[in-house]
């Protein structure tokens, strides 16, 4: 009786107790613009009793007079609030101004910048318009410490080489991987910059680990722009520019330094007749005739909208420009729609859809001619019209090599292609509990490219086949999917985020091409041509499967740790070693809010530390295979033969990346963050070349690894901190190490390259050839080394056979990076962006043609640079050796004498714009209203002798397309 008794009691107090709390109800909105906020996390402090708003900002809770609730959401200031007798407790939140409170897209998940363990750099999208150019990537450069960004070309529509924190791996894949909007992309995106938001740079494991063996050599994360809730809002931009061909510090001869130049020839008895100063009365500048200003256009219309049930970003983007070469143009089209859709309280269907279309017309003057081309020949007759020198009339003299004239061909010959891009999601997010939700990320990707080259009957090139047209086709389909479950929960000091997912993505593509001769001029039709040529083709596809899982734990925003695993299924290795799995883990500490730390001046103390192992595959689709080719023929039947020798034991490629960091700030003005990090890789992916005898060409093995580590430091000072009418001026900076070492080969065996070597202990980037000594006073005559491969003594030679080949030096840097400095005052703004690399080596293959002592005496020649000279008589101290017609000992062979110092210093972009007051804008309906002018290369510092510092991730410089200097004048307005 006694128990019943009791057990009723206990009962009754539990029923009161229930009774006793309330349940509060509210709604959660943006305090800027008083539009409700979906997602925010409502918490009785304290306990493990929580709820989360719902898309039109509402929540509901039990609480008890006096508890506390706190209110947090990404991206703005969390909130408490005291329960009083009140049942309805609405709450506007304040976005957060603070550094450490920013939110980065890290990897599948959003984090405050407080609480990421990983190495992430973000550029936002206002440091992404201030470049004109019609790609992302060129936008990055000199913007995240680690991450090399080398512009090989300045050809419109041309892409440029990333490097994050150095070269992991020889014959696997080196470029990072793109992600846009959750999907993984095929290559570099072709994105207008317009769309996008934010680009987060991962280059640690912690960060990459979960995007498995693609994620080896760094991964770059974009977000396009979303629309707002209640911000119906129109915006235009136009920008109108003007680019200049920037030959840098090279220069070609004028008719006079061209006839000086044989007149110092050594032996003037093998000049050819008809080389007399009668040569002076031309003097014809193939450079000035081929280039030219170009210019550009890039408008862009953009619409963002939305209420409580949908949400919608729209942008329309033309982008147009003329190289600065004669003959190329370049236009794209693209749109993209982002909208967001709720349907129901948990249903939130998030379709996404962009397109892009691109043309290129191609009747380029060659680059290369107008650097060869003697100032002596003239490209028309006496009637102005363009000569043939095959067919020369008259006992006129063409003194150019190969009696060959580009403007005679290209008034006939061209070549067209285009591109269209089409990237499709349709994505839904369902919130099955107030802290777990399911994220459905579902995408198609088609890519189609044609063009076609056209050759003249009447061209040159045209007259062995009565004319050639080739046309050609390429076309590809990616297929992507994602299901993900992401559990968030804060259990008092407590934080827990987790996410498990499936992902599966596969690759298709195909290409044909064929070429039809015999052709009446003018026509683009294949059919047409009288004889059908080559036909040429091939498919290839290939697909990876993964299972994911990562967690990110935090305490009372002092102890961080994350852990994630990934385990990839890839089709292009054997059944045995199909699949790989992927592992990182890191820790950070926010020493600033422990209770012992009491330092006013600093704001923040971080110390992290990650390690993990990624996985890379090999570049190829099929090298478990053996392939047999069949582009042989036998009694009119295709013949196979044997082409690659299969392994299916080939190896995952993995790199072990650790990396430390420490992130401070002081007096809420300087923000540095410190890294080291070191990237071993093993188990290197190599193709290995076999003899002839062997009937295969070769066959793909796991040889070796390579060791990558460096330092990266990231600066901000706020000197002046902006308020609305006041000055402000902040500085920015970043700087980044990257030592490269071969740590294993197969039997330790060196592989030559060429002009590099493959060797342990060394760099992969090594340069390996003759050692160039400079020139011999007494006769003239070129140097090199030799070493004796007994006692390693060294002496010096005349023979260019008889010199060591040996290492000569990296094409690896010492250090890159970039700087910027922004100031405003009222409306005005000024910003400069900069960037840099110091060491390593170009070689300039280029000289072996223009700087060549004689050897080519029918191509034109490049001008000494300043401290450069010719040696002339016996004792002369000089660069050159003595030149001679027909060449000096073979001194323009490949050799370390044209190895240059790759050191520079470029003001990538200075921009000055002005913002019109609110109060003007006011009256005219508008939002906002900025007009400005912008230059980009403008100026260059270095002492390259070739045009262009930027040769390509490599360091070959030959007669690539210099990037231009740019100057811009634009508008934006919003409404």
């Amino acid at each position: 009786m006694i128990k019943l008794l009791s057990n009723l009691f206990f009962a009754l107090f539990l029923v009161g107790a229930a009774f006793s709390q309330n349940e509060i109800t509210g709604v959660v909105t943006d305090s800027d613009s008083g539009s409700p906020i979906p997602g925010v996390t409502v918490q009785v402090k304290g306990t493990s009793i929580g709820a989360v708003t719902d898309f039109d900002g509402n929540y509901n809770i039990m609480g008890d007079v006096g508890e506390v609730l706190v209110f947090s959401y990404l991206g703005f200031s969390p909130k408490e609030v005291t329960i009083s007798n009140d049942r309805i407790i609405n709450v506007s939140l304040q976005p957060s101004t603070s550094e450490l409170d920013e939110i980065l897209v890290v990897g599948y998940t959003e984090q405050k910048k407080s609480s990421i363990t990983s190495a992430v750099s973000e550029v936002t999208s206002d440091e992404l318009t201030d470049v004109t150019t019609s790609d992302v990537s060129t936008m990055l450069q000199g913007k995240a410490a680690g991450v090399q960004v080398v512009q090989g070309s300045g050809q419109p529509g041309s892409l440029p080489s990333l490097r994050i924190r150095g070269l992991t791996s020889i014959n696997g894949g080196t470029n990072p991987l793109w992600v846009v909007d959750g999907v993984i992309v095929h290559g570099t995106p072709n994105l207008n910059p317009n769309e996008v938001e934010s680009i987060s740079v991962l280059k640690d494991a912690s960060a990459t680990a979960l995007y498995g063996s693609r994620g080896a050599n760094g991964v770059v994360v974009v977000t396009t722009k979303q629309a707002r809730l209640d911000q119906n809002t129109l915006r235009v931009s136009s920008r109108l520019g003007y680019s200049y061909f920037n030959n840098g510090n090279f220069e070609t001869m004028n008719s006079r330094q061209l006839y000086d130049y044989y007149q110092s020839f050594g032996n003037p008895n093998s000049i050819p007749e008809g080389v007399d100063e009668g040569v002076l009365t031309n003097d014809y500048d193939w450079f000035e005739n081929g280039t030219q200003t170009g210019v550009i256009q890039d408008h862009n219309l953009s619409f963002t909208g939305g209420n409580d049930k949908s949400k919608t970003f729209l942008s329309l983007g033309y982008y147009n420009e003329t190289g600065t070469l004669k003959g190329y143009k370049y236009d794209r089209v693209s749109a993209r729609l982002n909208h967001d859709y709720k349907v129901g309280d948990k249903l939130t269907l998030k379709p996404k859809v962009a397109v892009n279309y691109n043309k290129r017309n191609n009747r380029q003057h060659s680059l290369y001619a107008l650097y060869t081309y003697m100032p002596w020949d003239l490209p028309t007759d006496e009637e102005g019209e363009i000569i043939n020198p095959q067919n020369l009339q008259n006992a006129q003299v063409w003194y150019g090599r190969d009696n060959a004239n580009y403007l005679y061909n290209l008034q006939f010959d061209y070549s067209n292609s285009r591109e269209f891009n089409l990237f499709s999601n349709m994505d839904l997010e369902y919130q099955i509990l107030p802290d777990l939700k399911f994220i459905s990320t579902n995408s198609v990707t088609f890519y189609y490219a044609d063009g076609m080259s056209y050759t003249d009957p009447k061209s040159t090139a045209g007259l062995a086949n009565n004319g050639q047209l080739y046309k050609y086709s390429n076309k590809r389909i990616t297929n992507f999917t994602n299901q993900m479950l992401k559990y968030s929960k804060d259990f008092g000091a407590h934080r827990l985020n987790t996410l498990l997912a499936y992902e599966y993505q596969d690759y298709k593509y195909a290409s044909n091409g064929a070429t039809g001769y015999g052709i009446v001029s003018g026509t683009s039709i294949l059919d047409n041509a009288a004889t059908p040529g080559a036909v040429s083709g091939t498919t290839n596809d290939s697909a990876l499967q993964s299972v994911l899982f990562n967690a990110d734990y935090g305490y009372d925003n002092r102890y961080l740790a994350q852990f994630s695993v990934r385990r990839d299924g890839a089709s292009n290795f054997g059944k045995d070693n199909q699949y790989g799995t992927f592992y990182s883990g890191s820790l950070g500490w926010n020493i600033h809010n422990e209770s012992f730390f009491n330092v006013e001046t600093i704001d923040q103390l971080k110390l992290r530390a990650s390690y993990g192992a990624v996985g890379n595959r090999p570049a190829a689709l099929y090298p478990q295979y053996d392939l047999y080719s069949l582009q042989s023929t036998y009694n009119g039947l295709a013949a196979p033969s044997p082409y690659q020798y299969g392994n299916d034991d080939l190896a995952w490629e993995i790199s072990y990346q650790t990396n430390i960091g420490i992130d401070t700030r002081f007096y809420d003005r300087i923000a540095l963050s410190l890294e080291y990090y070191n990237k071993d890789t093993s188990d290197l992916l190599y193709y290995v070349s076999l003899p002839s005898t062997s009937g295969y060409n070769g066959y793909y093995e796991n040889i070796g690894g390579v060791e990558n580590k460096g330092f990266e430091a990231n600066l901000s000072v706020t000197i002046f901190p902006h308020t609305q009418n006041g000055f402000g001026w902040t500085l920015t900076g970043n700087i980044g190490t990257n030592s490269n070492e071969v740590t294993e080969l197969f039997e330790d065996a060196d592989i030559d390259r060429g002009t590099k070597l493959s060797r342990v202990g060394e760099d992969y980037n090594t340069w390996f050839m003759r050692k160039w000594l400079g020139v011999d006073p007494d006769t003239g005559s070129p140097l090199w080394e030799v070493v004796d491969p007994e006692n390693g003594e060294r002496s010096e030679t005349t023979d260019y056979n008889a010199a060591t080949k040996q290492i000569v030096g990296t094409s690896t840097p010492d250090f890159y990076g970039g700087f910027s400095s922004m100031m405003h005052y009222k409306g005005f703004s000024l910003s400069a962006n900069f960037n840099f690399s110091k060491g390593g080596y170009i070689y300039h293959s280029s000289r072996e043609l223009y700087d060549a002592d004689g050897a080519y005496p029918t191509y034109n020649q490049q001008v000494l640079q300043d401290g450069w000279s010719r040696w002339e008589e016996p004792g002369d101290m000089a660069t050159h050796p003595q030149a001679l017609y027909g060449g000096n000992n073979l001194s323009n062979k490949t050799s370390s004498r044209y190895l240059e110092d790759a050191s520079y210093l470029r003001m990538r972009n200075i921009r000055l714009g002005y913002s019109f007051p609110k109060v003007w804008l006011n009256n005219l309906k508008l939002g906002s209203f900025e007009l400005y002018i912008t230059g980009d290369n403008l100026l260059t510092l270095t002492d390259f002798s070739g045009t262009d510092p930027e040769v390509g991730i490599d360091g070959y410089a030959s007669s690539q397309y210099p990037v231009s200097k740019r100057l811009a004048f634009g508008l934006n307005v919003s409404f």
